[in-house]
């Protein structure tokens, strides 16, 4: 991000000198804000804070499109929503039981609340307000006077075709690959609607007086007087006057360079899918030169960000993973990072199965490496960004447990406290955890993934009885390596100590101290010992690690279920 603001600053500076930086995003409340949608705002903000580090005036805007039409009813809504589709956003009722007046306003303030728990720093742009208080209208009648010279700079790209998109990195997987071959056939930003119609060229598109809905078509406009008549598909018609009728809206290729204009922009990124060519933000950049004389913004591509397992994420299908989604398994720090920590022409993925205990492993490993002095700059500097902004620090788990540990305890006791604490308290005897407020918000996160993410046949059951059966099988070596675990439950009783035992039972069953490096041969016998106790245990092969296994069942349960 520091080049990206090294550029923004220069280009500032010789646009317009002394004035605040602009970084701007936009957002469509048009269902489920996600978290490729998050992309949009967090690479302006990642930048706009690094300008507001070094000491100067910078606003990030975040224009909300809710003046857009409502398109298509996302899965889960009722479908007599559709009666709305052509309306705008905020003239579409709230999805039922909502306590916001329409669709845009419902859908606006889950983001609203996340950014805030995300310490995005910004001023909010209601384009519904913008248009309906005549805010745009010296802009509109100057694109109306234009038209026929912006149907010319369109018509340079309407015969072009569907282009691939250029490629988000060099190496695409699968459900990214899908993704970018989605945007390159046409999934939105080429083939938007860009005024065009039999009628003639007109870049405006008015919402009907009759039912609401932009399903219209101008048929006339009188520069001098800036009369338009229109005509609606329910067969309304009326003629206006433009110069004071705020009813409607830029087509959106043309909506895009007008705002960078109006708001002079510096930065602004876009999604893959916008910057293919005939795309909005390829044509806005001549638009916005030769018609508003403005100047197109910095706008690098940013790539798409997925979830495991599921391709290019979009907001009309309804069901995907939302930023307040991903903070109710993972602390804001964490997920700011993972923005942050790459360009934004990397595309990544955000786990939501297992994954993210390796996510936290390595997010603790770089703290580790942060206090020891030994991370690398770059790395230091991601980290940074995650935790604080110019103007907060986040909030953090004062005593950050192992995410992968937590999960494991929580899943055992089914988030008891009374047993969680207990568990806790003995992990590390020497630095004993004595209240849960230690472990939270880490604690919480990892109950919820718990409950949420793992599923049903992956969920630890410790054994109410013995399993006699099994013990009765159990040849002499397995009897002895059972005892020797029993008698050094005692002397070992810490996450430390019990994984220092349950290695080395095998290794002294094999005549060997227990500090001997690992052989193959002595894998082959832990993976075995460790089986047996599982199975004697929750009756399985596989479960927690067993070091917190054995912590969160306690020694006497233990001692009890293997026979000992």
């Amino acid at each position: 991000m520091s080049r990206f603001a090294d550029e923004v600053i220069a280009e500032a500076q010789r646009r317009s000198p002394g004035r605040p930086v602009v970084c701007a995003s936009g957002l469509s409340p048009s269902g489920p804000i996600h978290l490729g949608n998050l992309r949009e705002v967090m690479t302006p903000h990642l930048v706009a804070d690094e300008i507001r580090r070094r000491g100067h005036e910078v606003v990030h805007l975040i224009s909300w499109d809710d003046y857009d039409r409502f398109r298509k009813v996302p899965a889960g809504i009722d479908a007599s929503w559709a009666e709305h589709i052509g309306k705008p956003l905020t003239a579409v009722p709230a999805p039922p039981g909502s306590r916001f007046p329409n669709w845009a306003e419902h859908f606006k303030a889950a983001m609203i609340d996340s950014l805030a728990e995300l310490g995005v720093e910004y001023r909010g742009i209601s384009q519904t307000e913008m248009y309906t208080s005549g805010a745009y209208r010296e802009q509109i009648l100057l694109a109306m006077r234009e038209r026929h010279r912006i149907d010319a700079i369109l018509d340079r790209y309407r015969t072009k075709g569907r282009t691939a998109a250029p490629k988000a990195n060099a190496k695409l997987d699968a459900d990214e690959a899908a993704a970018a071959a989605e945007a390159a056939a046409g999934s939105g930003a080429a083939d938007e609607d860009d005024g065009g119609a039999g009628s003639g060229y007109y870049p405006y598109k008015p919402y009907c007086g009759s039912c609401g809905k932009d399903t219209t078509t101008v048929t006339a406009y009188d520069d001098e007087t800036t009369a338009m008549t229109y005509v609606c598909a329910d067969g309304f018609t009326e003629t206006v006057l433009l110069s004071e009728f705020d009813r409607g809206k830029l087509v959106w290729k043309v909506d895009w360079p007008m705002r960078w204009a109006y708001e002079g922009v510096h930065f602004e990124p876009s999604g893959v899918d916008h910057s293919s060519p005939g795309s909005s933000f390829v044509v806005g950049g001549q638009i916005v030169t030769e018609i508003f004389g403005g100047e197109q913004p910095i706008g690098p591509m940013y790539a798409f960000v997925g979830i495991t397992g599921m391709a290019k994420m979009s907001s009309s299908r309804g069901a995907v993973p939302t930023p307040a989604d991903a903070m109710a398994i993972m602390e804001a720090p964490l997920l700011r990072w993972m923005y942050a920590r790459r360009r934004p022409n990397q595309s990544f993925k955000v786990a939501f199965d297992a994954e993210i205990q390796r996510l936290y492993d390595e997010w603790d490993a770089l703290e580790g490496k942060i206090a020891a002095g030994t991370a690398a700059p770059a790395d230091v500097s991601a980290h940074d960004r995650a935790v604080r902004t110019a103007a907060v620090t986040l909030p953090r788990t004062p005593v950050p447990i192992a995410y992968r540990t937590l999960a494991s305890i929580v899943d055992i006791t089914t988030g008891h406290d009374e047993q969680t604490l207990r568990i806790l308290r003995d992990i590390d005897p020497q630095r004993p955890v004595t209240d849960l407020a230690q472990v939270r918000p880490r604690l919480d996160k990892a109950q919820t993934w718990v409950t949420t993410q793992l599923p049903a046949e992956a969920r630890t059951q410790v054994l109410a009885e013995p399993d006699k059966e099994l013990l009765a099988s159990l040849d002499d070596d397995q009897r002895e390596s059972l005892r020797l675990l029993a008698a050094g439950l005692d002397d070992h009783w810490s996450l430390e100590g019990l994984t220092t035992l349950v290695y080395g039972v095998p290794k002294v069953m094999a005549g060997l101290p227990p500090d001997t490096k690992p052989t193959q041969e002595l894998k082959v016998a832990q993976r075995s010992f460790f089986v047996l106790v599982y199975r004697l245990l929750i009756g399985k092969e596989t479960g927690p690690r067993l070091p917190t296994l054995l912590l969160a069942v306690g020694a006497d349960r233990i001692r009890t279920l293997i026979g000992g």
